[in-house]
């Protein structure tokens, strides 16, 4: 029936943000953090990545499928959701409106991101991107985009907590959204740290 397909599909939005869209999100982020250390380390990261039995087939069953529905079917529970954080103030409905605008951004940065680096047939070397980070439209970009990834990851960690029945009680629910919005703060530094050094390391 319509109301249980809706609530199966929009379970499913929820848990493909947390596994594997969420865990991929952290590997990379920890893969170009290795950056921090020079660029021999970084290239060695990608490398390694690089040689992983059967790439293609895990990066597109396990990375690109669940990243494709959960970023069309966010876009549409953005379009399709009311936006109570102008009439309402208190901080859970302004984190919802937040967390469909970032969502709308991190998905268009994450299409312009696979477009310059995993599709341009170019290698993601540290020599390629610190060439695109050293172009201030693209180092711009990517902060915010970055920004608006951890943040709409670990704000969704909240909700999918809430919703799957994780945290009930009013008491969880406030504990968890400080170790949440510590995770994107941490998750953050990972990411904005990574594409200062990209841009300003020789």
């Amino acid at each position: 029936m319509p109301v249980n397909r809706d609530y199966l599909f929009r379970r499913l939005h929820t848990l493909s943000g947390v596994v594997p869209v969420g865990l991929f999100l952290i590997e990379h982020l920890i893969t170009n953090s290795t950056v921090t250390m020079g660029a021999g380390a970084y290239n060695a990261a990608v490398n390694t990545i690089q040689h992983i039995p059967y790439l293609h087939a895990v990066e597109f069953l396990f990375i690109f499928l669940p990243l494709i529905y959960h970023g069309v079917f966010g876009l549409y529970a953005a379009y399709t959701s009311g936006y109570n954080a102008v009439q309402y103030s208190w901080i859970r409905n302004r984190m919802f409106a937040l967390q469909r605008i970032t969502g709308v951004i991190t998905f268009i940065f994450i299409v312009y991101h696979l477009w310059t680096t995993r599709f341009s047939g170019n290698a993601p070397s540290f020599s390629y991107v610190h060439h695109l980070v050293s172009q201030p439209f693209t180092f711009w970009f990517m902060i915010i985009g970055v920004v608006s990834a951890t943040f709409h990851f670990a704000n969704g960690m909240w909700s999918f907590l809430v919703h799957w029945g994780f945290t009930v009680g009013a008491r969880a629910q406030r504990v968890s959204a400080i170790v949440m919005m510590a995770l994107f703060l941490i998750l953050a530094f990972m990411g904005v740290d990574s594409i200062i050094t990209f841009a300003y390391a020789a």
